[in-house]
């Protein structure tokens, strides 16, 4: 194995399988169950999930975050339709063109402060609707929490979903992170999502415990009509799928998604303060609203801590990283991380 530091503020991918999901799993792989979604099991998570979400939802379970965006904006438009998001989200930064690849559809970015956009810089973008000339937006695909770890109220939402509506269109929320959100303002699953206007649902579960689950959740029948069939053709019906749709199981049971996140909520908080403490040398540079700190630190020590603590380096000229939290983050690995801070500014009081 190559050498890895043992403790990281790189990812909440990073973190392994909460056990009680690994329960549930070693559960399941008792004897033969039917294949492609078609099992107890997954019907049982569908049905955990329409508690959630209302009995209108719908869900696909899928096991890549990637695809569950890529395949719930499919569902939304044409290619001659465009989809609204920041300049910074992950459908447009992050995910090698698979979104317009796949679509064959425009993004059209906005330029975000802390990593969200405003419904007046998204009204712009209607005022070419009907000139053939130009691509017709479609989608506002907003990420909860956004990738700085920001995160839109409600009434945000709202607004966003209302103007959407106005034209004929979809509202699409990558939650990637929807639980650090929802735990955070204090919000039930569907209050965040449902009950403000979203569309269709990006749901992601591997950064807050599970092993490669996603799931899309419709809340539009419009866009449920044949999403089987392009998750089918999208390379996402899996033929175990009990091994995915137990994993929401174990999520759902004793709203083990809702610890995870406030843990991994949590820790981001102690981890704010402790860098806080070392005034003069760091600089927070985000709110700190979920599992994430954004900060600026020497370049020389980022060198240093890198060598013991995994964590990325977000904006090279400004010396701004990223250091994120997860259920598994412990106070003990942030103690050692403020500690190496002290020690190395000790050494370098000049610096």
């Amino acid at each position: 194995m190559s050498s890895f530091p043992s403790i990281s503020f790189a990812s909440d991918n990073h973190a392994g399988v909460h056990p009680d999901v690994m329960k549930w799993l070693n559960q399941v792989n008792q004897g033969p169950a039917p294949s492609y979604g078609v099992d107890s099991i997954t019907a049982q998570a569908t049905e955990k999930f329409k508690e959630e979400f209302g009995n209108d939802s719908e869900v696909y379970f899928l096991w890549n975050g990637t695809a569950a965006n890529v395949l719930a904006l499919k569902a939304s438009l044409r290619s001659h339709q465009s989809v609204i998001c920041s300049d910074v989200a992950h459908i447009y930064m992050d995910e090698c063109g698979a979104p317009e690849a796949f679509t064959g559809s425009k993004l059209v970015p906005l330029p975000s402060v802390n990593g969200k956009i405003t419904l007046e810089q998204v009204k712009r973008c209607f005022e070419r609707v009907g000139d053939v000339q130009a691509v017709q937006p479609k989608v506002i695909s907003l990420s909860q929490t956004t990738e700085y770890g920001t995160i839109y109220s409600l009434d945000e939402i709202k607004g966003f979903a209302d103007l959407i509506h106005q034209h004929q269109g979809y509202l699409h929320l990558d939650g990637a992170r929807i639980t650090n959100a929802a735990v955070s303002i204090g919000s039930s699953l569907k209050k965040i999502t449902k009950e403000v206007g979203v569309d269709i649902l990006s749901f992601g579960g591997t950064k807050n415990g599970l092993m490669g689950a996603e799931a899309v959740v419709i809340f539009n029948p419009k866009l449920a009509e044949d999403f089987q069939y392009l998750r089918k053709q999208g390379l996402h019906l899996a033929s175990k799928m009990r091994f995915i749709s137990a994993q929401f199981l174990a999520y759902f049971e004793n709203d083990l998604w809702k610890k995870n996140a406030e843990r991994a909520n949590k820790m981001a908080k102690l981890l704010e303060q402790k860098l806080k403490s070392h005034q003069g040398k760091i600089s927070i540079t985000q709110p700190v609203q979920a599992n994430v700190v954004f900060a600026t630190l020497p370049k020389a020590m980022i060198a240093t801590l890198q060598k013991d603590f995994y964590f990325y380096v977000w904006n090279e000229e400004t010396n701004e990283v990223r250091l994120m939290c997860s259920f598994e983050t412990t106070e003990t690995q942030i103690e050692k991380f403020s500690s190496a801070i002290a020690t190395w500014a000790d050494k370098h009081p000049n610096a």
